[in-house]
């Protein structure tokens, strides 16, 4: 494309680059949503409606992942993989460069260079986001979670009547989802399904994905400026306010009042559940 890696540059033209990646991105996607049905494998869903197509391409982009549908019954597989998962990868790459280029700015005293912006997406899409996903995706599959590019089964349910249970490369979506801290699951259940989030040790996997760069970052600030005590500063003061969070929101919810609540043991209605097996609504669920 001839970008020169070996350039360095100034926080303008880092930034317009950003931005121009992002331009693009948001009308690559659009573009994918509206000419679904007209792709291969889009399992026969129609086009995504312009005001759909544009909030999700936006929503994606810029990792907001926001998710006003139902992926399964809206969304092809290949708009799925090369669509809405390669902006989970790419948004979150943003994100990462963008944030070690406000490091450089307090590491380099004596430069109003940032570095390369195509470098540092390259890399971090290359180096670190593409191996941790195909990682956590094979131990997804092996704990059961679905990947395939199958356009549904037809099950028989316990109470008597027929229900299509779409497929699809889920663990791959999955996977990038936790490690790029995105949303919007292949399921309208972000990880609350079971064929997303299969066992309670996945439930714990996920939940580690999805801290395991955020936390690694603040060591990584105090590596770069030179002094490792400002990074574990910064992280001691985020696992401050998430403990408080925790603690207070638990206390909040166990104390509600009503018969509801004390059955379930909390005020868990609309809650993302750890693992759909765990919620009292799915309680009685079969493992298959």
């Amino acid at each position: 494309m001839g970008i020169d890696p070996e350039a360095d540059m100034t926080w303008p033209v880092y930034l317009r680059s950003v931005l121009a990646f992002s331009v693009v991105s948001v009308l690559f996607l659009y573009a994918f949503l509206r000419l679904q049905d007209k792709l291969w494998l889009s399992l026969g869903f129609p086009a995504v409606n312009p005001d759909q197509a544009w909030n999700t391409a936006a929503s994606f982009v810029t990792n907001t992942n926001w998710q006003s549908y139902s992926g399964e019954n809206t969304m092809g597989h290949l708009v799925q993989m090369a669509g809405l998962a390669v902006q989970n990868f790419a948004s979150a790459a943003v994100g990462i460069a963008v944030a070690i280029a406000l490091v450089r700015g307090f590491a380099r005293s004596r430069t109003n260079r940032l570095g390369n912006f195509w470098v540092d997406l390259t890399r971090t899409s290359l180096r670190l986001l593409l191996p941790l996903s195909i990682i956590g995706a094979l131990v997804l599959v092996a704990a059961g979670a679905i990947q395939n590019l199958s356009a549904g089964t037809d099950a028989q349910t316990l109470a008597g009547v027929a229900q299509h249970i779409t497929g699809g490369p889920v663990a791959s979506q999955e996977a990038i989802k936790e490690i790029g801290t995105n949303g919007g699951g292949f399921y309208n259940a972000n990880s609350a399904h079971p064929f997303e989030d299969p066992r309670a040790w996945t439930s714990l996997l996920e939940i580690f994905m999805l801290l395991v760069i955020p936390f690694s970052l603040p060591r990584t600030f105090g590596k770069m400026v030179g002094d490792t005590r400002q990074g574990y500063a910064i992280v001691s003061v985020m696992g401050v306010l998430w403990a408080a969070s925790v603690g207070l929101l638990t206390w909040v919810e166990s104390a509600h009042p009503g018969l509801a609540p004390q059955l379930a043991g909390a005020a868990m209605e609309g809650k993302r559940c750890a693992s759909a097996y765990r919620c009292p609504r799915f309680s009685r669920a079969p493992r298959h």
